[in-house]
């Protein structure tokens, strides 16, 4: 099958008035409520402008397809989610490890929450307009953020901020998949946020390096908090108790 042409995906232009940036932002905004009333298919240049209170041609100015609209409104969404964590990395400097962990992913998920049916209305049109690449770039900038928050931690780490990043958003990204694709996102929202958070500050108190100087037991390895062993042992025995009772 050939390759869509990359250019398709892309706006004709960018705009650099007040008067044209507010015609795109008008038709984006219209694209989302074009693609939650009617679906994608159904989604058309046509319905977005009339949508949006703009001529067809003033669309064109800026976007070549629908498929390019999509994409641009899935980028408009995925930047706001992006400039939220980017924020909360800025404020939560100098805090603690837990103090950073809850507020990064209170912050993430209440961002992708705000509008939960164009959040999973844009995740089901990712796949078709090139969402990886756009995601990349968004993880790219929040990865920088969280690393320069966790540099500044009062409890420094002892693993690299990079590599501990690079856990934490992906750990969040799956609690977000797992979310837009179920069923009910907005009754599940608050019970995973704490989940996440719990996970998300054992595994900066074991990175922390408080824990490492002194969680090392006789064989040299570090041993992890009691708090999480017991749990562990508890979820492990939980575990056994429903395979028995298959």
């Amino acid at each position: 099958m050939a390759l869509r042409p990359q250019t398709l995906l892309e706006p004709r232009k960018t705009p650099v008035q007040a008067r044209s940036a507010a015609s795109v932002e008008a038709i984006l905004e219209a694209t989302v409520q074009v693609l939650l009333s009617v679906g994608k298919e159904r989604l058309t240049t046509t319905r977005v402008a009339s949508r949006a209170g703009v001529s067809v041609g003033t669309l064109y100015q800026y976007f070549p397809n629908k498929s390019a609209l999509l994409k641009a409104a899935l980028k408009r969404h995925l930047d706001e989610v992006t400039e939220e964590i980017e924020r909360v990395c800025r404020e939560q400097k100098g805090a603690t490890l837990r103090q950073m962990a809850t507020a990064l992913i209170t912050a993430f998920l209440a961002a992708k929450m705000r509008m939960v049916k164009a959040s999973v209305a844009l995740y089901i049109v990712s796949s078709d307009v090139d969402g990886a690449a756009v995601v990349k770039q968004m993880g790219i900038r929040s990865n920088q953020a969280i690393v320069g928050m966790l540099e500044t931690s009062s409890e420094p780490l002892a693993k690299d901020p990079q590599l501990v990043a690079e856990m934490l958003q992906g750990a969040m990204a799956g609690i977000s998949r797992k979310l837009l694709e179920s069923s009910a996102p907005e009754k599940l929202a608050d019970g995973f946020r704490q989940e996440l958070i719990a996970l998300a500050c054992a595994y900066l108190e074991v990175s922390s390096a408080r824990v490492a100087g002194h969680g090392a037991g006789a064989s040299g390895e570090r041993e992890l908090p009691g708090e999480i062993v017991a749990a562990a042992t508890k979820a492990k025995a939980g575990k056994f108790r429903r395979v028995a009772y298959q």
